[in-house]
């Protein structure tokens, strides 16, 4: 099955990336590493990648941040907290396509919801999907809007996990609630965080659908990740041996920066895993 479902494609791109394949002239020949070298000396490939580590950094940072904090209010109170995380929930479950569809009706200019109900406020907003700069924010706001809750529920079972009698004997020293948190919790759940965001970082690189609905890449290049430009390169140009070649470049780099965020975090403790 994992043959079926993952080596055969991922060996297929390797070796389309090695082609000059043009699904509009029907060229198909081998051109061994051309693809890669014009990539990487692609002036739209790096400002594309420096596109995405921004985005992506500051949505999933956004989302650990507030992740944490409501997890950490969540396991503070004494009621209601099942409604609560139940509640919390509903936007991870909505498809994303909705979602960004959604999110598109709030924040389109002049007549979002957002935007008319400033202006009937005598407030002029900006044209949030048609700046650069505003676009960015609204699609980093569009992310974490969907998959903090996933961060939520992941970090508040973590900290439920933590041994009481390290939180009792904290109290008893006199330790205040955030010396709590930081100090003695977080420490006891690092193998959990280093695991949710090496899953939210790999598929924050794989955003394409809501940015697609919400700016499809624009104003200009300003919202344009690595998957757009791969989509663009692929069903657009029709250069597919192109496209699968920064499929794999992207790969290769998602790769390494969980690694280095692995290694950054956790520290390489011994015998922590």
């Amino acid at each position: 099955m994992l043959a079926a479902v993952m080596l055969y494609p991922l060996g297929y791109a390797l070796y389309l990336s090695l082609l000059n394949y043009d699904l509009g002239t029907g060229t198909r020949d081998f051109i061994g590493l051309g693809n890669y070298t014009a990539l990487l000396s692609d002036a739209r490939f790096w400002d594309t990648l420096n596109r995405t580590v921004f985005i992506v950094l500051a949505a999933v940072g956004l989302e650990f941040s507030l992740g944490l904090l409501i997890a950490y209010g969540l396991y503070r109170l004494t009621f209601g907290v099942r409604t609560l995380n139940l509640l919390l929930f509903i936007p991870n479950i909505i498809t994303p396509v909705v979602a960004a569809l959604f999110l598109r009706w709030i924040f389109m200019g002049r007549w979002g919801l957002l935007a008319s109900t400033l202006i009937g406020l005598g407030i002029f907003p900006p044209d949030f999907l048609g700046n650069p700069t505003w676009a960015r924010v609204v699609v980093v706001l569009a992310d974490a809007w969907q998959f903090t809750p996933f961060m939520i529920l992941v970090l508040y079972a973590g900290l439920n996990t933590v041994d009481l009698s390290q939180i009792e004997a904290a109290q008893i020293d006199g330790a205040g609630v955030w010396t709590l948190l930081f100090r003695i919790m977080l420490p006891s759940i690092r193998p959990l965080i280093v695991f949710v965001l090496a899953i939210r970082l790999m598929d924050a690189f794989r955003f394409f659908d809501q940015i697609y609905v919400l700016t499809s890449g624009g104003p200009g290049t300003a919202t344009e990740t690595i998957t757009l430009y791969t989509y663009a390169l692929a069903f657009r140009l029709l250069q597919v041996g192109k496209a699968s070649a920064l499929g794999v470049l992207t790969l290769l780099f998602v790769a390494a920066l969980t690694a280095l965020m692995i290694r950054v975090v956790y520290r390489r403790e011994r015998g922590a895993f």
